[in-house]
């Protein structure tokens, strides 16, 4: 908004209004007002959910401390949403398509969790919304987003399309290719999937394009949610994943660096660190209320749309096969629960009684719980929630410098 204002008023000579040109400046400026506002606006914010007697409504897993956090004040994903909306309606450029879906991503995964919430904490209805209904709302947000890149002119990048008399020549197409390590042009196409050629090759290549969207939007969005069991676990973690992206954003949307790297450019794309530099604020922020000990969660109104927003970035800026070694902490507690329930059921048809992999899933559960029988049974003793959450912040750490350094390898 005030970027477009000096765009307008440019003809006049504003002292300071060309900084607002810069990414960087623009940058700076989302992420220090994020953080204010997720610090000040949060403290108010938690007081008014308290006023509304909107506490979290805690099962008895036998988890050390776990009952004396019933009652705490939740969906404090609300201050999350504010903090990340209002720096980027102030500072991004609001006529950037890349800037245009990520907020309609963030409003619609708001929206989700928030509903998700609402059901639980109002209605009294522990299980919340149905998982059918969450999954078609997040399937319906993966198929806008994969649309809208299939189709508008606005979302290309720079291929080579020829090399004449020594000189390489390139040109901005529409393209399904995206990043992946360890080869020499960091590049994989998703037309290699398409089982035929020719004309329906171009039909089939976008379509497994747009599924594969679907599936990182939706993966991602449940990885966080699954997640967010401790205090600050999945604030911190996600925190790190957003400076990441907010990282390649930038070398993506620079002619020279991305030349410099060989990686993709995509051109006006690193407009996106704008907005992930908002992310990060806002969860910085956030996270002065919500480590350990917890004076608010963020509930599914904020797990669903961090996750959602993680996804649609790495979508947007062609690093989605990164994903399972930048968001390696989601991914592991996802197929945490996934191989615990199939075992389990496995086990359970096969011996007639349920067996476990872990004490208890998601991962963090697992360290949380005093031995019980399971073939994972390290370690005996139970940790402290708030050491296994530094410990996943370290291997968080440890993931993302691996996956900046990707970017040199072939």
């Amino acid at each position: 908004m005030i970027y477009h204002l000096f765009e307008l008023l440019r003809d006049y000579d504003i002292p300071g209004q060309g900084l607002f040109n810069y990414l960087s400046f623009r940058a700076i400026l989302t992420f220090t007002t994020a953080l204010l506002i997720s610090i000040i606006a949060g403290k108010r914010i938690i007081r008014w959910i308290q006023r509304k007697q909107i506490g979290e409504e805690i099962r008895d897993l036998g988890l050390e401390g776990q009952m004396q956090k019933k009652g705490t004040p939740t969906m404090g994903g609300i201050i999350i949403f504010l903090s990340i909306i209002v720096p980027v309606l102030l500072f991004a450029r609001l006529d950037n398509i890349y800037i245009i879906l990520l907020l309609i991503s963030t409003v619609w995964f708001f929206l989700i969790g928030f509903a998700d919430d609402y059901i639980k904490v109002f209605r009294k209805n522990k299980e919340g919304m149905s998982p059918k209904m969450k999954l078609i709302a997040q399937t319906l947000l993966g198929l806008a987003i994969g649309l809208t890149v299939c189709f508008s002119d606005q979302i290309v990048v720079r291929e080579e399309v020829a090399v004449e008399q020594g000189i390489e020549k390139h040109d901005m197409v529409k393209s399904t290719k995206t990043t992946i390590p360890f080869i020499k042009d960091h590049e994989f196409d998703y037309k290699w999937l398409s089982p035929v050629k020719g004309a329906w090759g171009w039909y089939a290549k976008w379509a497994i394009y747009v599924m594969m969207i679907v599936i990182v939007v939706t993966a991602c969005s449940n990885g966080v949610n699954l997640t967010d069991g401790l205090d600050g676990l999945a604030t911190g973690s996600s925190a790190i994943v957003g400076v990441v992206l907010g990282i390649f954003a930038w070398l993506s949307g620079n002619v020279v660096n991305a030349e410099y790297l060989n990686i993709m450019y995509i051109p006006d794309s690193g407009e996106i660190g704008v907005f992930m530099a908002a992310f990060v604020g806002a969860l910085i922020g956030f996270l002065w209320y919500n480590s350990f000990p917890a004076q608010v969660f963020m509930g599914d109104t904020g797990s669903l749309m961090l996750g959602g927003i993680i996804g649609v970035c790495a979508i947007l800026i062609r690093k989605e096969l990164l994903l399972p070694i930048l968001c390696g902490i989601f991914f592991v507690e996802s197929l945490s629960v996934l191989m615990q329930t199939g075992y389990f059921k496995y086990t359970k048809k096969k011996y007639g009684e349920g067996r476990r992999i872990f004490k208890m899933s998601p991962l963090h559960h697992h360290f949380q719980k005093e031995g019980i029988p399971a073939v994972i049974k390290s370690p005996a003793r139970a940790l402290h929630e708030a050491k296994i959450t530094v410990r996943f912040w370290i291997i968080g750490m440890i993931l993302a410098v691996i996956t900046i350094a990707l970017l040199k390898l072939r």
